[in-house]
């Protein structure tokens, strides 16, 4: 095993993080694991959804109990997507046309 920081192989074990052996470099001191998970957070197939439902009109804790996903984890990828999408409204812009 190598140290991913400078390449050295004199390591140690150094406990455990989140069920995972922790190694220690001894010569750089940088701290890793031997196989760190690559992907994070939900895939697409569980967010698509969950911004349907709210486009739709459910609120965030209904989402959550609807999906399994907690509910500040809806309203994260909610504020995520509003910012990707350039045609939204600026709310501070008064509408021309009221009705």
């Amino acid at each position: 095993m190598q140290c991913p920081e400078c390449g050295s192989e004199h390591i140690r074990t150094n406990g455990h993080r989140r069920g995972k052996q922790n190694h220690l470099c001894v010569d750089c001191g940088r701290q890793f694991v031997a196989n760190p998970q690559t992907e994070c957070g939900d895939s697409a197939q569980v967010r698509r959804p969950c911004l349907n439902l709210d486009t739709n009109g459910l609120g965030f804790r209904a989402i959550a109990r609807v999906s399994g996903v907690h509910h500040t984890t809806v309203i994260h990828e909610v504020k995520q997507s509003g910012q990707l999408r350039p045609d939204v409204d600026d709310p501070e812009q008064l509408p021309a046309v009221a009705e």
